[in-house]
């Protein structure tokens, strides 16, 4: 029976050698939800580059492209949220495979409980240089001059950034949840819980695998990732919302 609703996030795929290995282990755990799957939403950053063209696909993620169209014809709806990563998917994914894209934190109601979800990244106002490279690549200007160079010089501006960027993100200082007051996906989310109530707010972008209550009602899930760990949450009607590490087959608390 499709009731529950799954959150995966930060897979990278195609950063590193293993992430063909990657891909196969993500592909195997979709078929394992699909009978009980009935909304899939991908947090971002799920490949560690994109960029649609208009007459080409970039190379790789044949498997997990054809998984989720797989999963889509057969009646499953699914959410993309763009990431630093792979902000340049424009309308590819919504056009060949059915998903509904969004390139900012949205609210949604599922079972009758209210989700405040999003990738996460450009929440940190403290964080002002990341910020205005962000404004930067989210330019439809910027955007139609990056894709006036070729290919192969794109492809490797991106694959540098990527690499010093996951070095920033990867620091021992930051793999831990810093506290309520400078987690800056917190900080937003407390914002808006302000003006109106959610039940759950689910984010990606830290790779680090949080659950805790951050307001009264309110829970608050970074999913952590798909890359170093193997994570990923699921919402069951009656049971709530769990996150898990596949790797261990435990429960992340």
């Amino acid at each position: 029976m499709r009731e529950n609703l799954y959150f995966i996030t930060d897979a990278h795929l195609g950063s590193g050698p293993d992430s063909p290995q990657r891909e196969r282990e993500l592909c195997r755990f979709l078929d394992t939800i699909k009978d009980r799957c009935h909304t899939l939403v991908l947090l971002g950053d799920m490949f560690d580059f994109w960029f649609s063209y208009r007459y080409v696909v970039p190379r790789g993620h044949v498997r997990l492209l054809g998984k989720l169209a797989e999963l889509a014809d057969s009646g499953i709806k699914m959410h993309f949220f763009t990431g630093n990563h792979d902000m340049w998917t424009f309308d590819y994914l919504e056009r060949e495979i059915g998903l509904v894209q969004h390139e900012e934190p949205i609210a949604m109601e599922f079972d009758g409980k209210r989700f405040l979800i999003g990738h996460g990244d450009g929440l940190d106002r403290t964080d002002k240089s990341f910020n205005r490279i962000r404004r930067v690549f989210h330019n439809r200007f910027c955007q139609r001059m990056f894709a006036l160079l070729p290919s192969g010089l794109t492809f490797g501006i991106a694959v540098n950034w990527s690499d010093s960027n996951k070095v920033k993100h990867s620091r021992q200082d930051t793999l831990h949840y810093l506290g309520d007051d400078r987690e800056g996906i917190v900080q937003y989310c407390n914002e808006r819980l302000a003006g109106e109530h959610f039940d759950y707010c689910v984010f990606g972008h830290r790779h680090t695998p949080v659950v805790r209550q951050i307001q009264p009602g309110t829970t608050y899930v970074n999913v952590g990732d798909w890359m170093l760990n193997r994570n990923y949450a699921v919402y069951t009607p009656g049971q709530g919302l769990h996150l898990y590490d596949l790797k261990t087959d435990k429960e992340v608390i």
